[in-house]
């Protein structure tokens, strides 16, 4: 079942780790180095990056590591032919759900991005591993059906993002590992930095940069989380989320901003008690809670020095800034194949953005539309379904970026 705390096994964990090249990659590594006795890697995946792909098997010596894109794979390949290693290289998204499978791995962490990363996250959930869960698009896309299979395969379901592993951390013992809405809890409440352009004024938010959107203040993220945390999106996606690994319906999940980034969530009980999960903006924390689970490990974290914080500012989200955010809330509350489209929106507005094709305030409004061309779609039931409807999501959100102006970052 979705949550469930699991026993701790009498040896290591034995890790397969999705998107092992990225921010949180690199973070999870940090903590397996420190702990040689607790964990250990049997499987990388990347998509392209063979030049990182070879520094980690060089220093941790994987059984198997992935490149999805073919041509890198066999770029990789080809240097360690001169090194000495006894790594397995595979490529394609086939060998994506081959590594989520081994028998020889008892975690995932899964850290691919996007729609990507949802078939091996499948996988793994069918093949009953202990998921730590990065991707969001798994429940965004996902949704009832993803569930279903994690709770048909008694699959462990662990939130990696720092928000979910906050509120993971406030929920009763018991109640945190059912996957459903916790007894007394009144609502959860999800912190939001507000991202890049927080105080920026409204009218220069179509000249704003990719450069400037991917500048976030406080975390250091990969491209495209960056530019969702600077329209919102991001805080939106794990509203859809938090809906599903908690069981809590859209009117009781708040969103407040936080620029200082140390509350990473609340929950809020019946008999008026806030429980909060504070900590330095550092992923290697959530990591390490998801990692050890229910135990705690070093993390290599800095601690908070209280003493020294002058204030801790909340406050509600502008959605005439934001629009992102609300379109997410009315998504889910839609219901049927409503995020699939969004996500699927979102993913092509970004990469738009990012290529300099689009404005930043045109992704909302590529986002809305698509939605919009949607309307009443029915819900995906499977793995196939979600994917076909993922790719119909895509077409349209290219044929309204194809009509409009292209953008002068010029000025």
């Amino acid at each position: 079942m979705s949550l469930r705390p699991p026993d701790l096994p009498s040896g290591k964990r034995r890790l397969t780790l999705l998107g092992a090249t990225g921010s949180i990659g690199t973070s999870t590594l940090d903590i397996v180095a420190r702990h040689p006795d607790r964990f250990e890697v049997v499987a990388f995946a990347a998509h392209k990056n063979w030049q990182k792909m070879m520094v980690l098997i060089e220093r941790f010596r994987p059984k198997f590591a992935v490149l999805s894109d073919h041509a890198a794979a066999r770029l990789l390949e080809n240097e360690l032919k001169h090194r000495k290693t006894t790594t397995t290289i595979l490529a394609g998204d086939d060998a994506l759900a081959t590594v989520a499978a081994l028998p020889e791995a008892d975690t995932i962490v899964a850290a691919i991005t996007g729609a990507a990363g949802l078939p091996p996250i499948v996988t793994a959930a069918r093949h009953g591993k202990r998921i730590l869960l990065a991707n969001k698009e798994a429940l965004v896309i996902g949704g009832a059906w993803f569930m279903n299979i994690v709770r048909a395969n008694n699959t462990v379901l662990l939130p990696l993002d720092s928000e979910h592993n906050a509120i993971f951390q406030c929920l009763p013992p018991v109640d945190a590992a059912r996957g459903t809405r916790a007894h007394g809890v009144r609502k959860i409440i999800l912190t939001a930095s507000g991202g890049p352009f927080l105080n920026l004024p409204s009218e220069k938010l179509n000249g704003a940069t990719p450069e400037d959107a991917c500048a976030h203040p406080v975390w250091k993220m990969g491209q495209k989380i960056s530019v969702d945390s600077a329209t919102m999106m991001n805080k939106g996606l794990e509203v859809i989320e938090a809906h599903w690994l908690f069981g809590m319906p859209p009117g009781d999940i708040e969103v407040v901003i936080h620029p200082q980034s140390i509350v990473h969530s609340f929950v809020e009980y019946e008999d008026g008690s806030t429980l909060a999960q504070l900590g330095t903006p550092d992923m290697r924390t959530p990591i390490a809670q998801a990692l050890a689970f229910p135990e705690r490990i070093p993390a290599g974290v800095t601690p908070l020095d209280l003493a020294r914080m002058r204030d801790l500012s909340f406050s509600a989200p502008d959605i005439e800034r934001f629009p992102c955010l609300m379109l997410a809330y009315g998504a889910l509350r839609a219901g049927g194949g409503a995020t699939t489209v969004l996500n699927a929106a979102n993913e092509v507005a970004v990469a738009a953005f990012l290529a300099r094709q689009i404005r930043f305030t045109d992704i909302s409004a590529v986002n809305r539309q698509t939605l919009a061309a949607f309307a009443n779609v029915s819900a995906p039931n499977d793995l196939d379904s979600a994917l076909a409807l993922d790719q119909k999501a895509r077409r349209v959100a290219s044929e309204r970026i194809a009509h409009l102006p292209a953008p002068d970052f010029s000025s």
